[in-house]
């Protein structure tokens, strides 16, 4: 299978207009690491080039990096894929909490580094701002990593139009990563933003998050058209976000490899601008 590709922002460089993400493989209720290689290379069978990880995609702090060596084994043989990290969140006791701190980024790159088995990572995403540390602080460690060479582009998650102006003059934003999805619009100005910049745009939980994904297809619109395109509502909850901008590039994560199968098949699916009208309103229901 043929996916189409996208330009990821202005790094020149050319991706999956959907990609995969790798977080199920390595939270609780992951597979094995066996099945998780098999839904990585389905991935790339469905013609995915573009895997998105972090270094806190993992049970706890001792099983930290777990979906970043799962991908670097999957993916050792297959140089056409990009991995894409992220660095700034901490995992005590499973928690998720945000770290940062310039010395922490640093060290987390380091890590991640390590663990991907590479000299330099394509795209390096801060985490999450956080708030005990100043935003500028952090993106300045970032921006030295780079000046070293140890990564070659920069991306910011969970940040605002208000971060994006700050991050001017410290560091050029290659991508941002936030929520976005059917039913939660939140991240709209975000989305502007980046297309006026040039900067792309990579949903997270574009299937509403992990625990919702299966149940999207009770929504009575969504339901309709996709038994009007004999497609999943899955995929035409993708294919919206594909069409709703041209620098998105939807990174839906998968624990099978028939769930990933399923979501690169919405590259092939065009809907129409009433379809798209109507989609439109089921965001517009929860705000």
């Amino acid at each position: 299978m043929t996916i189409p590709h996208r330009q990821l922002g202005s790094t020149g460089l050319s991706v999956s207009a959907i990609g995969m993400g790798g977080m199920p493989l390595s939270i609780n209720g992951r597979p094995s690491e066996e099945e998780g290689i098999k839904t990585i290379h389905t991935a790339l069978e469905q013609g995915i080039t573009f895997f998105d990880t972090a270094n806190a995609y993992c049970l706890n702090n001792d099983d930290f990096g777990h979906n970043e060596r799962l991908l670097a084994k999957a993916l050792q043989q297959h140089p056409q894929a990009i991995i894409a990290t992220k660095g700034g969140l901490t995992r005590p006791d499973g928690r998720w909490e945000p770290n940062g701190h310039p010395d922490y980024l640093r060290q987390a790159c380091e890590d991640s580094l390590l663990a991907l088995g590479l000299d330099s990572i394509v795209l390096y995403q801060f985490h999450r701002p956080d708030p005990a540390v100043p935003f500028a602080e952090s993106l300045g460690a970032l921006a030295e990593l780079q000046k070293e060479g140890k990564l070659i582009h920069a991306g910011l998650s969970n940040v605002s139009v208000a971060h994006l102006e700050e991050a001017k003059g410290i560091i050029e934003v290659a991508s941002v990563q936030n929520r976005m999805n059917l039913f939660d619009h939140s991240s709209i100005d975000v989305l502007k933003y980046c297309e006026a910049n040039q900067i792309a745009f990579l949903p997270y939980s574009p299937l509403n998050g992990i625990s919702k994904a299966g149940q999207i297809g009770s929504n009575p619109v969504l339901s309709r058209i996709a038994n009007k395109y004999e497609v999943s509502a899955q995929q035409v909850a993708l294919a919206w976000l594909l069409q709703l901008s041209p620098v998105i590039i939807p990174i839906p994560g998968a624990s099978r490899g028939s769930s990933i199968a399923n979501s690169a098949k919405a590259a092939e699916v065009v809907l129409s601008a009433e379809d798209i009208a109507e989609l439109n309103t089921i965001g517009q229901q929860q705000a």
